[in-house]
């Protein structure tokens, strides 16, 4: 089964998010994780309220703010959006999802974001599926 890493410079939200819906929606196709070039002590709050909100997941229960070099080699790893700095992780990215960070912003925001995060899943694992 493939791995697949999802990838921002703080390991606080985006790609927390869309490790939990790779676990969520994807885990019978690939392996999800995610991974930073620094971290966070916490997940963003925001995130785990409304993923908890939207689908009943937890990230907290069973997720955190890790390194590159805390999670196994990936056969995938894509960027979740370069706007703010992209992080060097010692190879290029198979894919950049260009999503903006919703840190700061409204929960109509983070809503937007998740949802792409959730196509962009869907949409992953009907690639590996074939």
């Amino acid at each position: 089964m493939k791995k697949v890493a999802f990838i921002c410079v703080h390991n606080s939200c985006r790609s927390q998010i869309a490790e939990a819906l790779g676990k969520h929606l994807a885990a019978d196709v690939f392996e999800s994780y995610s991974a930073g070039t620094e971290t966070k002590p916490q997940i963003n709050q925001d995130a785990v309220r409304i993923m908890k909100e939207l689908y009943g997941i937890d990230m907290e229960a069973s997720q955190h703010s890790k390194l590159m070099a805390d999670i196994p080699d990936p056969d995938l790893a894509i960027s979740m959006g370069c706007n703010v700095m992209c992080p060097f992780i010692g190879r290029d990215f198979d894919d950049n999802w260009q999503l903006e960070d919703p840190t700061g912003k409204s929960d109509q925001e983070f809503k937007i974001v998740i949802k792409r995060i959730e196509e962009e899943i869907l949409k992953l694992k009907d690639q590996l599926s074939d």
